[in-house]
């Protein structure tokens, strides 16, 4: 990975709790990315914060850091329960990366984190929270209903991250997330800190609503996508984008793709013709199973599944490193979606390509992407020797998940030591 993309400002210089540096080193993280130099040492004053950066530049890091430090600092009061600390997420998947990224970091904090998110594991999520949590990384639905059940407390939270803000809003959760804020301690008691693509209109009006006098941070604000993705369009019939994948795939070779689709349709007839074809593809959209889900991006991150077809249920809020291509098979409608979806590629300082098919069906959304985007993309020419021939697709069975099935999830205890100290009177 290309070190260029971080600052001169090394975590040891901020303050942080020992465990915290012990993990951070452990993981070889020295330096900060600009987002944690510029909103880490605000939040660990206590200040707030509402932060815009690009995708993948470290912000996860940057709000679980200052979450950890602020619960290991301040002693809590004796016998009071948790949780003090809350992200909310707009789905499910970016509420397990979260929660992934919090157990690395808070490997030596000794508190107890818990992913709760709807789908699947209602029982087991349910047990978690009432043997006692400290750090809740959670969707807002599956939240809300816990909430009204008495199972989760929200008048004890300390710290609260409202992560995709934009993303909230496309997806219908800001009344839910309003909702979940207003039952907390008032904001000027306690630490926010809100991450968003864009800090847009609505999204600034939610920050000075909900938060103590935010300081606005953004980052590279200038450049809406990530210096490193080497982007290209190819203008293609619709008939013909299936040959011209295939010849796409077979002269780049690419490591680890992410292809695309406007339709779980659309993904599950391009799934069948990369099996039929001898590429080793899974299908990933938003009916699937939540284990199944979870299953696929688990093969996917390990290097196991080399193509992930996807809809837009997976272009936003996952990490996965060394993703060499990001494929627009059906080109977005929705000109900020082109951004989270190429975001995939060139995480952290790495490089990437991002090719994109314009056909009939959905060129029109070309002059939009490129005016949000602020350039033109570079257009390549398809020539005959591109367009491979195909064979017949393979037929495909998606089955339901059976009730009843087993959950992968496993109980977490509260450790017997090491974590917070109670308040000494």
């Amino acid at each position: 990975m290309e070190k260029n993309h971080l600052t001169k400002v090394p975590f040891s210089s901020l303050g942080l709790t020992g465990s915290l540096l012990e993990s951070l080193e452990d993981m070889g993280f020295v330096y900060c990315t600009p987002i944690q130099a510029a909103t880490l040492p605000l939040a660990l004053k206590g200040i707030d914060v509402a932060g815009q950066a690009q995708t993948g530049t470290g912000k996860t890091a940057a709000f679980l850091l200052a979450i950890l430090n602020c619960l290991m600092e301040t002693p809590v009061e004796e016998g009071k329960p948790g949780p003090w600390a809350m992200v909310i997420a707009p789905t499910r998947e970016l509420a397990l990366q979260i929660h992934h990224d919090a157990e690395l970091l808070g490997r030596y904090t000794g508190l107890v984190f818990a992913a709760i998110y709807g789908g699947t594991g209602y029982e087991s999520q349910r047990r978690q929270l009432e043997e006692g949590v400290d750090v809740i990384i959670g969707t807002p639905g599956r939240l809300i209903d816990y909430y009204k059940q008495g199972v989760i407390r929200l008048n004890h939270i300390e710290v609260v991250v409202v992560d995709e803000a934009d993303r909230m809003f496309d997806l219908g959760f800001i009344a839910d997330l309003r909702y979940l804020l207003r039952r907390m301690p008032p904001p000027g008691n306690r630490l926010n800190m809100l991450f968003s693509a864009t800090l847009s209109a609505r999204v600034m009006e939610l920050a000075y609503e909900h938060m103590n006098d935010p300081q606005v941070i953004k980052i590279e604000s200038e450049q809406i996508t990530a210096d490193k993705v080497r982007q290209v369009l190819y203008h293609v019939a619709a008939k013909d984008k299936i040959r011209l994948l295939l010849g796409i795939l077979h002269q780049q070779a690419p490591k680890r793709t992410i292809l695309f689709v406007n339709t779980k349709r659309a993904g599950e007839r391009l799934t069948a013709y990369l099996l039929g074809n001898a590429l080793d593809a899974d299908l990933l959209s938003g009916d699937i199973p939540q284990n199944k889900r979870q299953q696929l991006l688990e093969r996917f991150q390990r290097g196991e599944l080399p193509i992930l077809v996807a809809t837009d249920v997976a272009a936003r809020g996952l990490h996965i490193p060394d993703v060499s291509h990001v494929i627009n098979y059906d080109l977005p409608q929705d000109a900020e979606d082109y951004v989270h979806r190429i975001g995939r590629t060139a995480r952290i300082g790495a490089s990437g390509d991002a090719i994109s098919f314009a056909c009939e069906e959905y060129v029109y959304s070309l002059p939009d992407i490129e005016a949000f985007i602020e350039q033109k993309i570079p257009v390549q020419t398809v020539t005959e020797d591109m367009l491979l021939e195909a064979r017949p697709p393979k037929r495909l069975e998606y089955r339901k998940a059976a009730p009843g099935g087993r959950d992968r999830g496993r109980a977490m205890r509260r450790p017997a030591a090491g974590g917070r100290k109670p308040k000494v009177s």
